[in-house]
């Protein structure tokens, strides 16, 4: 390990709260006390200027083109080069820290403020850069009686095929080579 430069003593934790919280474990990773979540937020309003989100947001959760990870207004005025340099990756995930949740009837519908008007939506999404783990006594192994378990405040749950979706993404996230270990490799 390398030390690039000590830290000081001072920290600041903010602690907050989410209307709704999703869980990143696996059914069978849950154990006793201990869980792993992110908060669930409201999209961005400039994924409204991609017409490829805009027509269905969970397709930010697959691989695309590349000429659609971006709106065309950006495509058109890229150099050709970089063009080039996208359409050899072929299929990739454009915006691979988040996961966007379908619309579901238990999340409230909320308004996002555009230049040109106003959308309302009830898209949610998560951003893998929130997870967070709980150590907890109210957090058991599914099926598991313990007195207010928080796994019995579940709402709503992801079909299979979104599940499979969530794993790939979360999966290459997690696994992708960071930029200064590419730096290295060189």
């Amino acid at each position: 390990m390398t030390v690039l430069k000590t830290i000081g003593n001072q920290y600041k934790i903010e602690v907050s709260l989410p209307n709704f919280s999703v869980i990143i474990s696996p059914c069978c990773s849950i154990g006793p006390k201990l869980i792993s979540l992110t908060p669930l937020i409201e999209i961005r309003s400039s994924f409204f200027y991609n017409p490829y989100f805009a027509k269905d947001f969970t397709r930010i959760n697959r691989k695309m083109k590349p000429e659609f990870a971006v709106p065309p207004k950006i495509w058109e005025s890229l150099p050709v080069d970089e063009k080039t340099k996208r359409d050899a990756v072929g299929l990739d995930y454009a915006l691979l820290d988040l996961f966007i949740y379908e619309k579901n009837d238990y999340c409230p519908p909320y308004e996002i403020h555009r230049r040109e008007e106003n959308k309302k939506t009830t898209y949610y999404m998560i951003d893998f850069r929130n997870i967070y783990c709980i150590n907890c006594d109210k957090i058991g192994n599914p099926g598991e009686e313990i007195e207010n378990n928080l796994l019995n405040s579940k709402i709503l749950q992801l079909t299979i095929e979104t599940r499979k979706d969530l794993r790939d993404k979360l999966s290459n996230y997690y696994g992708r080579t960071p930029k200064e270990d590419e730096i290295e490799m060189d």
